[in-house]
């Protein structure tokens, strides 16, 4: 079907795709340590985590982020769809670098060293709004 994916939308959905889908990808088959460590940050920020295995927590990350790298990479799913997917899943690892003070300088949003990797996913954030206000506002009823 024409209009699910537009010409300006590539190269965001590209670059977010393929990196969230290599991400989950790589954490599908974690050892024990880097699976309790990743799930500590987690379970940290939301403590309703903490019920669940860290091993079972982490396949489960892998898979929802093989899902949404592959729904961003996909030419059927249409932009609107794909920004609000990747504004939620880069929502959730914003409210965890957020609700870590570790990851935060103290009494400021600018991060630690430690909080650098997680602060620079903001960026997946503006491309996810830019999918969907792109989306909405092209003129053409969906």
């Amino acid at each position: 079907m024409p209009g699910h994916i537009t010409v300006r939308s590539l190269p965001g959905r590209l670059a977010t795709g393929a990196f969230i889908l290599h991400s989950g990808t790589g954490k599908w088959n974690l050892p024990a340590e880097p699976a309790a460590a990743i799930h500590g940050m987690a379970a940290g920020a939301f403590p309703f985590l903490s019920k669940i295995p860290a091993t079972t927590f982490t396949k489960l990350l892998s898979a929802s982020e093989v899902a949404t790298g592959a729904l961003l990479l996909s030419p059927f799913v249409r932009d609107r769809s794909a920004g609000a997917v990747l504004t939620a899943f880069t929502g959730g690892l914003l409210t965890m670098y957020w609700r870590t003070p570790a990851l935060r300088k103290a009494g400021s949003i600018w991060p630690t060293p430690a909080g650098l990797p997680v602060s620079k996913d903001v960026w997946m954030l503006g491309i996810g709004l830019g999918l969907i206000a792109g989306d909405c506002c092209c003129g053409r009823s969906r």
